[in-house]
């Protein structure tokens, strides 16, 4: 099989295997009009096996925080006339905002439609983020 090599863009690399799909969704990548290349179960020295995302425009605004939340292994390679420019390693991120929704039926999100789910990082061993209004956990 042969991906070409993008010329402007960004290249998602390190992905544990199986989870590509997952971050194909939450960044909504089936919306963009530009090539966009999924690469499932590539050989991997360091993980066996990984995914691979590679998303031809250099217009595209990732969501770090999306990124970093489903998987902060994951390198987001940024590639500039054909040549890796910038090689940027995430975290999980401290708060998450529209990402997660509070499933706390008494939560005032529930009630005021308008407000911002917030999520806030409270144990980051075991990726546990709390909403920020009623303190509930998030099942992630």
């Amino acid at each position: 099989m042969k991906i070409d090599a993008i010329k402007n863009g960004i290249v998602l690399d390190h992905i544990k295997a199986g989870t590509g799909m997952i971050l194909y969704q939450f960044l909504k990548l089936d919306d963009l009009d530009c090539p966009v290349a999924l690469i499932k179960n590539a050989s991997s020295k360091k993980l066996g096996k990984k995914d691979i995302i590679k998303i031809d425009s250099s217009e595209y605004n990732l969501d770090l925080d999306v990124i970093g939340f489903i998987d902060p292994e994951i390198t987001v390679d940024i590639i500039k006339n054909g040549v890796l420019c910038e090689k940027r390693h995430l975290e999980l991120p401290e708060k998450l905002t529209n990402i997660l929704t509070c499933k706390n039926p008494r939560c005032i999100t529930s009630v005021e439609q308008e407000l911002p789910h917030i999520f806030h990082l409270t144990d980051r061993e075991n990726k546990i983020y709390r909403c920020a209004y009623c303190e509930a956990k998030a099942k992630s």
